[in-house]
């Protein structure tokens, strides 16, 4: 789509050379010959990008850039002034007013096009840059939505359904207790569901944890940290080393829950996996950003073998790590292990807002 160019000059010579100037540059030139037209056609085009005349009748430029600039959807227009005053104070006016640039008359061809060029590509990033920060913010909010439904359901999980699951258990107990002796079949079955609520009261737990750790929101990172990788090697057996810096400040909501979810994640891949028999963790910071790696001395894979790089449950870390201008990397070798790491750039907001 060409960006759009109005021109605002009451002297007809002026607006034929300035569409000469620019007509091969495919542009869509729009023209206005007064101050007044140019703000009603300004607001109806949205132009990319305003050539502005000073001295007109009515309504000088200066007053016309002005205005532009008190009106909401036209106040980040780039606006280049053009005009034979040649004096300070004009400069320092047009500056005053809200001008991005400002061309003497007659002005250069190739400086015209040029200062054209490099404003309209610095606009266009300036809204690119926009809109992936209103990107991001939304993806923000829709991750922090998904962890306040999975904080509920696990203290539903861990409050409702765990107190039914007691009671029930303890319900089995005093039936147990009061069944006279010598019915040993029935002491049997009732020692049997016991024995099954009670794994199932453990599975839910487990669940309810799995899905939002009360950790993570009562004591922080650090520390749900270091509890995953102990009832991880609990678990599985398999020994994890854990390193946190210690420079490392708690952290902002959304930096702790995709860090959580990574080694979560990653851990899970190892024990699937790998094969291996150690798993290394480290968390550090550094000017520029904050790093969770997870290695282990497995088997490895190629990295060519795309289907295995991205089949290992870590595309969805990898979308999240993005929101927030991170990324992951990874690197492997047959018989070699992988490390994984997630990065995230450190600045104003990683770090947890004190209320």
């Amino acid at each position: 789509m060409s960006s759009k160019v109005l021109i605002v000059d009451d002297e007809p010579t002026a607006l034929t050379t300035l569409e000469a100037i620019l007509s091969g540059e495919g542009y869509q030139l729009e023209y206005a010959a007064s101050g007044k037209i140019a703000l009603e056609k300004a607001e109806q085009l949205l132009p990319d990008l305003i050539l502005l005349d000073v001295m007109m009748p009515g309504m000088n430029g200066f007053e016309v850039c002005r205005r532009l600039r008190a009106t909401p959807k036209l106040a980040e227009v780039p606006i280049i002034i053009l005009t034979a005053l040649d004096d300070r104070s004009s400069r320092l006016q047009g500056i005053e007013a809200g001008a991005d640039d400002f061309l003497i008359k007659p002005v250069d061809r190739q400086e015209l096009q040029l200062r054209v060029r490099t404003i309209l590509r610095l606009d266009r990033y300036r809204t690119l840059s926009n809109q992936r920060e209103n990107l991001r913010k939304m993806a923000e909010h829709v991750v922090n939505a998904q962890e306040q439904e999975r904080k509920r359901l696990s203290r539903e999980l861990h409050d409702d359904l765990g107190q039914a699951l007691i009671a029930h258990m303890l319900r089995l107990q005093n039936l147990r207790a009061t069944t006279p002796p010598r019915v040993e079949d029935l002491h049997r079955e009732l020692d049997d569901l016991i024995a099954d609520t009670n794994q199932t009261i453990n599975k839910m737990r487990q669940l309810a944890q799995d899905i939002r750790p009360t950790m993570l929101d009562t004591l922080g990172l650090k520390t749900t940290l270091q509890n995953h990788c102990r009832e991880y090697s609990i678990r599985t057996g398999l020994p994890v080393t854990l390193e946190i810096d210690e420079k490392l400040s708690e952290l902002s909501d959304i930096y702790s829950i995709i860090l959580y979810r990574f080694l979560q994640e990653t851990l899970t891949n190892v024990i699937k996996h790998s094969k291996a028999n150690h798993v290394w963790v480290e968390l550090t910071l550094d000017e520029e950003e904050i790093t969770l790696t997870v290695q282990d001395n497995g088997k490895g894979f190629t990295m060519d073998d795309s289907h295995t790089a991205k089949g290992i449950g870590l595309m969805g870390l990898r979308e999240r790590l993005l929101l927030v201008g991170g990324n992951l990397v990874i690197t492997s070798a047959p018989s070699k292990g992988t490390i994984i790491s997630a990065h995230l750039p450190v600045n104003e907001k990683s770090t947890r807002e004190q209320v």
